[in-house]
């Protein structure tokens, strides 16, 4: 005679460590990562390569070129963005999963010399500073430019420095300017120059966050990767514990 078990819920413990097994059937994610976010990425997609056994294939660059590459047909299946609005959009525009949506991280913004010393912990350099030039990341296109642009009108400056300004591509092209000298100070990512709670080197005023509108970064599954285990299992992991520790140790805030 067969014996009927009544279905009883799995220990904590039991799903936590079956969620951290690798798949059965390994896959791999194209993902477009926002510039600010490709050193927390790299970490992210080893531990998840180990935790999972799927591959996340990266590219990174700015939010708003992601934006035009996936509306002209770019194979990427998850998104993360340097804003809320990009996947806002896109999903509006029927090219994301509905429900998908989430806040993976809320960046921070610092003015950054590579020079220790440079740039003093009130930001006061931007006002007495004898310096020829400023990097930002272009504020069309990327979030943390325009985040930058938003904090020198605020302070009074944008009139005044409009000249000195020299704009990268993207966030990653704003910090090579002033790790090279091509600018003596420009507007990062905090986690762009920083490792649990300490900078990398050079000198930052970290801009209070009251000076520009919240830097929002969310995370998309898109249409592309609506089939693909390995993209939903990502965006799961984006949320896990281990992430979440990755993520904060990079200064983005909790």
């Amino acid at each position: 005679m067969k014996r009927i078990f009544p279905s009883l819920p799995a220990p904590p413990a039991l799903l936590l460590a079956l969620a951290c097994m690798p798949a059965a059937h390994a896959g791999e994610v194209q993902v477009a990562v926002a510039a600010n976010f490709s050193a927390p990425m790299r970490d992210i997609a080893a531990q998840f390569a180990r935790d999972t056994g799927h591959r996340a294939v990266v590219a990174t660059g700015a939010t708003g070129k992601f934006y035009a590459q996936i509306r002209h047909g770019a194979p990427f299946e998850v998104l993360l963005a340097a804003d809320e609005a990009t996947p806002a959009r896109l999903g509006r525009e029927g090219l994301g999963v509905s429900g998908t949506r989430f806040t993976y991280a809320t960046g921070r913004l610092a003015l950054w010399s590579a020079r220790a010393g440079y740039v003093d912990g009130a930001g006061t350099v931007l006002a007495t500073g004898d310096f020829r030039h400023l990097a930002i990341a272009n504020p069309k296109t990327a979030p943390y430019g325009a985040a930058a642009v938003a904090v020198l009108r605020k302070l009074g400056q944008l009139d005044r420095l409009q000249g000195r300004l020299v704009q990268g591509e993207n966030i990653a092209q704003a910090q090579q300017f002033v790790s090279t000298g091509n600018a003596e100070l420009g507007f990062v990512a905090l986690a762009q120059v920083s490792r649990d709670g300490r900078l990398t080197g050079g000198s930052a005023w970290i801009v209070p966050a009251s000076l520009h509108a919240p830097i929002r970064q969310d995370a998309l599954l898109l249409k592309k990767g609506q089939g693909n285990p390995a993209a939903r299992a990502l965006l799961d992991y984006l949320a896990s514990a281990p992430a979440r520790a990755i993520i904060q140790s990079y200064g983005y805030a909790p």
